[in-house]
């Protein structure tokens, strides 16, 4: 284990400071690994003591800025399972190692992010005596979690504290019993500081993981329909991921290797909003869909799929943006048309999202935020 820290930053000698414990996979490029950031250091800048445990190699390095004074333990243990009984002994591992991390930093209560990491969280900490508070960021109903997975979780997760979702679609798909100490979160926008526009008015952009759920595939298809009329427009998918691969074979396939570029993660986060003239979201399922809201507080006119769940909660279609309906490859394809062949719409859109976004302005999610704190202080 790895311990990054600013030493003496939080010395206190009064035992009821705050200290919590935030569990988390990782701290790469997401919009989990965002949320986490952002919370950490608003609490840290509160006065809190906190300490951040991944399951990352003791050599990464968070993709998002972390304030010094936050403690980050680094247990390694992640990578991929070469069986069944291999995941099983890993995910042993991991939640033993998890439970030493979690004795050690003697927290006040503790904050868990995803699925698979909120069950470790209640097992390994299940004997400390504190509030364990579990935060789903997608969708419960789509995602894969395997079916031994989902059989720990609907029996460890009344257990909790607490549950956080992003959307009300989330919270109501878990029993009454949970829904009563259950909080609804929406992500907040977190734009580059100093960025500033460089857009040409060609550049149809698309950002996330590279996996099955953000709809690449389906995006690549709807842009080959429209490619043909509209000769001066580039799509950019900005991510990293275990589909690449094959989204270059068909993005090559379907002849489009000089209209479809694929760079990877921004070097700074969110620096894609610079780029971007319009924004498109494809995923298939998604727990909120936080570059969506960067590019509306940028300024950016949208296209998304009404996918479960979260773009919904954004954007009205036709005011702020378009909504078409999820996986609907045509439907895609014609808004797309649409908007980029009328700079006038582009325009009305993209100053009607600008304002939209500000429901989701950090001042305003930290709140919410901090609401969920005190409610386990008040528990104590």
């Amino acid at each position: 284990m790895v311990t990054s820290r600013c030493s003496g930053a939080h010395d206190h000698p009064d035992e009821k400071i705050t200290r919590t414990t935030i569990v988390v996979p990782a701290l790469g490029a997401g919009g989990t690994e965002h949320v986490v950031s952002l919370v950490a250091n608003h609490w840290s800048r509160q006065g809190h003591e906190v300490t951040i445990i991944t399951f990352e190699a003791p050599t990464s390095e968070s993709y998002y800025p972390i304030d010094p004074h936050i403690d980050i333990w680094r247990l390694g243990g992640a990578g991929r399972p070469r069986s069944k009984l291999h995941s099983g002994w890993m995910a042993l591992r991991r939640m033993r190692r998890l439970a030493a991390a979690l004795r050690r930093s003697r927290p006040t209560f503790i904050l868990s992010f995803l699925t698979r990491t909120n069950v470790l969280t209640l097992l390994a900490g299940r004997r400390l005596g504190v509030p364990i508070i579990v935060s789903e960021r997608n969708n419960p109903k789509l995602q894969p979690v395997g079916r031994g997975w989902k059989w720990l979780q609907e029996r460890l997760y009344p257990r909790a504290f607490g549950l956080v979702t992003m959307t009300r679609g989330a919270l109501e798909t878990f029993p009454p019993a949970m829904r009563k100490r259950g909080w609804i979160v929406p992500n907040a926008f977190d734009l580059p500081p100093g960025w500033h526009n460089r857009r040409q008015d060609n550049t149809l952009t698309a950002v996330g993981r590279l996996t099955h759920q953000k709809g690449f595939d389906l995006l690549l298809e709807a842009f080959a329909r429209i490619a043909p009329d509209l000769p001066e427009w580039q799509l950019c998918i900005w991510g990293e991921g275990e589909e690449r691969a094959n989204l270059e074979a068909q993005r090559d396939r379907l002849g489009l290797a000089d209209r479809v570029s694929m760079p990877g993660v921004t070097k700074r986060p969110g620096e894609w909003v610079e780029t971007a003239d319009v924004f498109v979201l494809s995923s298939r399922y998604e727990g909120w869909g936080i570059v969506l809201l960067e590019a509306m507080a940028a300024g950016i006119p949208a296209v998304s799929f009404r996918c479960q769940w979260g773009p919904e909660e954004m954007i009205s279609d036709g005011e702020d943006g378009i909504l078409v309906e999820r996986e609907d490859i045509d439907a895609l394809a014609a808004a797309l048309r649409r908007i980029l062949r009328d700079p006038l719409l582009r325009y009305h859109l993209g100053r009607s999202v600008e304002q939209s976004a500000r429901r989701f302005t950090q001042e305003r999610v930290l709140a919410q935020w901090d609401a969920v704190a005190a409610a386990t202080r008040d528990a104590l």
